[in-house]
């Protein structure tokens, strides 16, 4: 049998060179293991369209449980007078047949990829394709949505440049031939029907090496549940201190009820435990999207907001086996290994039930935790900086962002000041962002430097503001949008609009928990521009 293999001790084991090539600690795509054909008896092809440091086109016949394949340049024509050099390639797993996404930069095939066509495809009557290929040539007949008809592949010389075997492809004369027929003029996916700039800039998937074979093709967008039912809130309301609560398809275990978490605000009673849990769910399905896919900091108070708080990261044993969690593989000796990972709004609940009050998580997701997909402002005002004077910077943030041509997107803190989240598409690291970040605080520094100080400790900024732009770093979070602060009343920390900086009535924490779920059914989610991540950092030199 003749499959691509690799050389020396590995040279019987099929998809050795294709694993050989990988880090599957940070490629996103399955280590695979050879697959069984279906029980159909039907073999499948693909072909995809992959820009990685070329574009070129992935030609992938399923052979004995693995895509045997090839790397063409210009892409399959149907033209049967062109003949299209094929680069004969590794084999890869058949978990790759239907993978549309993006391959991290930096990695073996980074790039972005859609599924161009597929199909399925049968060899010449009587020919054990693997023998065929053994002797330089393939031929295949193809039933495809794009391709159709009788092509053979044959081999040219035994090795070109970086080792692979040059073939070339060509269509055979029959029904389906067309004079003049160019891949490059039907760009788009058969699945989505996307360009690969499409799928660049709003990726669906990508693979998770980490996990089995079956499992490696990792959704990069939450599913959102339905906002939780009035009947579902008054069976929460129903139960004494303790007890189980239906929510979003889970059923959790809910204690101290009415427990006082938050102190008394305004004329209003304190906010108990029932109501933190009653707000994780309402907010849960708007939040979801912001958590999913991101390890989460736990910022706890389990005796309240008026105690000292402290951080929670590492998963608790205790925690459902349903509960979302992603181990760092980075972990170094005392270090968080297992964090909580909010993709399902259930497990918001379960963090409100299990004390977290307020809610942090990575700017970076787990598939590539030093690749951050946000840049963060931070305006932390001094003792002696006005509200006024936090409106000033936040102007400023917003100028400077305008002339760079970038969007973020200001949020309230819920205590004193203003936040600024700027989305990115995954790439730079956490260096490149903190510099970026720090360039631009500078710039707004120099407009108003009565303001601004850029000293580190508290005592010596003299009681100025501080533009922090250290939170651009690994595991440094900033609280996330529409979670509460350990405060009176429960504020929150809320998105604005720009234009919400010139209300007479704005205030840092002048929304609370009660305030938020009405507000976000007025205004809707304000913050919603910072999930899409296609924009990329412009050069400030």
């Amino acid at each position: 049998m003749a499959r691509q293999r690799s050389k020396g001790a590995d040279h019987d084991v099929p998809l050795a060179r294709y694993q050989s090539m990988r880090d599957f600690q940070h490629t996103p795509e399955p280590a695979g293991a050879p697959a069984p054909d279906p029980g159909s008896g039907q073999r499948r092809f693909v072909v995809q369209r992959h820009r990685a440091r070329a574009l070129h086109y992935d030609v992938r016949f399923e052979i004995d449980g693995v895509l045997v394949s090839w790397a063409v340049p210009k892409g399959p024509s149907l033209d049967p007078d062109v003949r299209r050099l094929a680069v004969h390639v590794e084999d890869h797993p058949v978990e790759y047949l239907d993978f549309e996404g993006v391959i991290p930069g930096g990695q073996y095939g980074g790039g972005d990829v859609i599924v161009w066509d597929t199909g399925t495809w049968e060899p010449n009557p009587g020919v054990d394709p693997a023998e065929e290929l053994a002797g330089g040539t393939l031929h295949a007949t193809v039933h495809g949505q794009k391709l159709q008809g009788r092509f053979v592949l044959f081999r040219t010389s035994r090795e070109g440049s970086g080792g692979k075997e040059q073939w070339m492809m060509v269509h055979k004369r029959d029904d389906h031939t067309v004079a003049g027929w160019d891949a490059e003029d039907h760009p788009h996916s058969v699945l989505s029907g996307r360009t690969n700039d499409e799928v660049k800039h709003d990726p669906d998937r990508l693979w998770r090496s980490d996990l089995p074979a079956d499992q490696a093709s990792v959704a990069l967008k939450v599913a959102v549940p339905d906002p939780v039912t009035e009947d579902e809130l008054a069976a929460l309301d129903e139960l004494g201190q303790n007890g189980r609560w239906t929510v979003f398809g889970r059923t959790l275990r809910v204690t101290n009820l009415d427990k006082e978490l938050f102190g008394a605000r305004d004329g209003q009673p304190p906010v108990t435990k029932r109501d933190l849990i009653r707000y994780a769910a309402q907010v849960g399905p708007t939040l979801l999207p912001y958590l999913a896919g991101r390890a989460l900091n736990m910022h706890r108070y389990p005796g309240g907001a008026d105690t000292k708080g402290f951080w929670h990261k590492e998963l608790p044993d205790h925690a459902p086996d349903w509960v979302p969690r992603w181990r760092n593989p980075d972990a170094g000796r005392g270090e968080t290994r297992t964090y909580l990972v909010v993709d399902e709004a259930a497990a918001l609940v379960w963090a409100a039930n299990f004390g977290a009050l307020e809610w942090h998580p990575w700017t970076s997701r787990t598939e590539q935790p030093r690749c951050p997909s946000y840049v963060l402002f931070d305006i932390d005002p001094g003792e002696r900086t006005s509200w006024e004077e936090v409106l000033v910077l936040a102007r400023l943030h917003r100028t400077a962002l305008e002339h760079l041509g970038m969007r973020g997107r200001p949020k309230l803190t819920g205590r004193r000041g203003i936040q600024v989240w700027v989305p990115i598409a995954e790439g730079p690291g956490f260096d490149q962002t903190r510099a970026w970040a720090e360039t631009v605080s500078r710039s707004v520094g120099t407009v108003v430097p009565e303001l601004v100080s850029w000293k580190w400790s508290v005592q010596e900024r003299r009681g100025l503001a501080r533009l922090d732009y250290t939170q651009n770093a690994i595991n440094k979070t900033l609280v996330a949008p529409y979670s509460p602060r350990p405060a009176p009343g429960a504020p929150v920390s809320a998105p604005i609009d720009w234009d919400d900086l010139d209300d007479p009535d704005l205030r840092p924490d002048g929304v609370t928990l009660r305030d938020m779920p009405g507000r976000l059914a007025e205004r809707g989610d304000l913050f919603a521009d910072v999930l899409d991540h296609h924009q990329t950092l412009p050069d400030l030199h």
